[in-house]
């Protein structure tokens, strides 16, 4: 399984302060190694059929798309910017 990233969320993610950075790039490490990990609290976006919404920590989301091989950060940031809200 590898991770891939729209422009947005690249963008997004850049944007990040450091000690935020340094806490997505741990999740990512557990998306590929273990999705399912109790840090990631993923769950099915409401509303949505193939969108996941992840936890970087309290404040920080990520949203995600789950294919074959490909797990595909859509957007990244503070909870409701980082779920695509806003």
């Amino acid at each position: 399984m590898r991770i891939s990233f729209t422009k947005k969320a690249l963008k997004a993610y850049e944007s990040l302060p450091l000690s935020i950075k340094k806490k997505a790039d741990k999740q990512f490490i557990f998306l590929v190694s273990d999705i399912r990990h109790p840090s990631l609290r993923i769950k099915k976006m409401q509303g949505y059929v193939d969108i996941w919404e992840c936890r970087i920590d309290y404040h920080y989301r990520f949203t995600i798309i789950i294919e074959e091989q490909e797990i595909t950060v859509r957007t990244i940031g503070p909870h409701d910017q980082g779920l695509g809200k806003k």
